[in-house]
């Protein structure tokens, strides 16, 4: 090699390195709340920070908290980040307080990520000694896989005449390989759970072996970045779409084997062929830098992947969130609230303390909607108006405004009021000593209850049918009269009655009380609060 080839070489590798330290130290976007976490789950990453005399993240190098997936980190030490309550009773689903903390964690916390991190294993396994350079990890049923070199054909797409969503029928045999020691049993016992939102099965069923090394491929694009391939719910609904973003959350915890595992230098492919279109979008910043594309993008070519994850689908059987069965009497679930920090952390939105006078924010969503309208919303906003001690805002969320705008409000929300519907899934993202006040749940008793235990917030919703009345009995397309298909009035007496408690539980919860605002107010005498709207 010549002396300025050599010189050339130098100067690459000083490049490379430069630009992946950068990507350890430099692009980590990742949650100051969630840092320490990040370094202890990944020693390697942790050691490079010590070593980096500019490593801006060392003050969070010294402590020894854990999420507690991790070997050496139970989740009832004060070192987990997941700190389970369960107070209530179960109602007979276990036989002691221990069995009911521990099936909770399982269920709705990282316990659920420990147990997917325990199933994975190789249905394609590499062989170093025989140069097969793919693999394909799974856990059970196939819910979630990643693997290295991989090659899916879609060629066959260019000629479909359907588009695709929430179809089976998109791979063949053979159309998606590796080059790899394939454990044919193996993964015809996990190729069970036959659905669209419930597993890779439908896709991975068809995974075959190839002798082709992936140096001899014809791909027509290489990714070499790591791609995460999803299967959405219903992008319209913000309760169905955040089903979505939850998974893709727990599933980084799932593949966290690096520093890259929460990066968003990461491809998104949507595998439907429609166009992405969602007023949730911006909520994919939280995940990836760059465009989300979709099979419509890609069809007729053959692609190969570096790294590729199949994450975590909304449907599954026993997944989260969307009709987990979840133990009585737990709340506060510490993935949940990591999911909160996550997001909120990616797209800048602010987290405001609680008032220093005291006064407590309250959120009323007015639906828009033909159905499950407050009749008499007037007369309650009339009500709530009259009290000095609460500040309150009338939220007309819909499709055509900013989301980002719209968790600013939330965030900015210590009781959240409003009817059963998607909307309040913004949940999600309030304080942690907010209240949901639901006025009425329309006979899906558990939905936004179970949602507002995961989250770890106070609940609330009518407990008199008597002092309501509905407008008519309403008609469901398909099944004649229903709850969810009604406008209703509620007696405003009864409506702040129930307000009451959600804003004296809030007075009540020790983040309240502990924030700086009312460390400092709390013995100085407090001026009436002009009403706000």
């Amino acid at each position: 090699m010549s002396r300025k080839k050599y010189l050339r070489f130098q100067i690459y590798l000083l490049v490379i390195l430069s630009n992946k330290c950068d990507s350890i130290l430099d692009d980590l976007n990742i949650s100051p709340e969630h840092l320490p976490y990040f370094f202890n789950l990944l020693p390697e990453v942790k050691q490079k920070c010590i070593q980096d005399t500019d490593c801006k993240y060392k003050k969070y190098l010294n402590t020894s908290g854990c999420w507690s997936y991790e070997n050496n980190c139970h989740f009832t030490s004060s070192r987990s980040y997941s700190q389970p309550l369960c107070e209530g009773d179960s109602k007979g689903w276990v036989s002691s307080k221990k069995e009911q903390l521990e099936l909770f964690y399982n269920q709705a916390d990282f316990g659920f990520v420990k147990e997917q991190r325990g199933q994975l294993q190789y249905i394609c396994r590499p062989d170093q000694k025989s140069g097969l350079s793919s693999n394909l990890e799974c856990t059970d049923h196939l819910k979630f896989c990643r693997g290295t070199n991989i090659r899916l054909d879609l060629t066959s797409l260019a000629s479909r005449s359907t588009p695709v969503r929430y179809h089976m029928d998109v791979l063949s045999p053979g159309d998606v390989h590796g080059h790899c020691r394939l454990d044919r049993v193996l993964q015809q016992r996990h190729s069970d759970m036959i659905s669209p939102l419930q597993s890779w099965g439908p896709e991975l069923r068809h995974f075959t072996a190839t002798p082709t090394p992936p140096h001899q491929w014809q791909c027509d694009v290489w990714y070499h970045r790591p791609v995460i391939v999803v299967k959405i719910d219903a992008a319209v609904s913000l309760y169905h779409h955040f089903c979505d973003f939850v998974n893709l959350y727990i599933s980084q915890h799932v593949n966290a084997t690096d520093e890259f595992a929460f990066s968003t230098d990461v491809d998104v492919l949507v595998w439907e062929s429609y166009p992405y279109i969602s007023s949730f979008a911006s909520v994919w910043r939280a995940f990836t830098r760059r465009p989300v594309r979709t099979l419509a993008d890609v069809a007729g070519k053959r692609l190969c992947f570096k790294h590729v994850m199949f994450p975590l689908l909304p449907r599954m059987i026993f997944g989260l969130y969307y009709n987990t069965p979840l133990v009585w009497g737990c709340e506060k679930s510490g993935l949940f609230r990591a999911f909160n920090r996550h997001v909120l952390h990616r797209l800048h939105v602010p987290t405001p303390a609680p008032l220093p006078d005291r006064r407590v924010r309250v959120t009323l969503l007015a639906r828009q909607t033909q159905h499950r309208r407050v009749l008499n919303q007037d007369d309650i906003v009339r009500a709530m108006q009259l009290r000095p001690d609460i500040v309150l805002s009338v939220a007309e969320f819909n499709h055509g405004q900013d989301f980002e705008l719209q968790l600013r409000a939330i965030t900015a929300t210590d009781v959240l009021v409003g009817m059963h519907g998607a909307g309040l899934t913004h949940l999600l993202f309030l304080p942690d000593w907010a209240a949901v006040f639901e006025i009425y749940n329309c006979g899906d008793e558990h939905c936004y209850k179970d949602l507002a235990r995961l989250r770890g917030v106070f609940y609330y919703t009518w407990q008199h049918p008597h002092k309501m009345a509905s407008e008519d009995e309403g008609t469901h397309p398909e099944h004649g009269a229903h709850e969810k298909f009604q406008n209703y009035r509620f007696d405003p007496v009864e409506f702040m009655r129930l307000l009451d408690e959600a804003v004296e539980a809030v007075r009540r919860h020790p983040a309240w009380l502990s924030s700086d605002n009312h460390q400092q107010k709390r013995h100085e005498p407090q001026l009436p609060a002009k009403q706000e709207l």
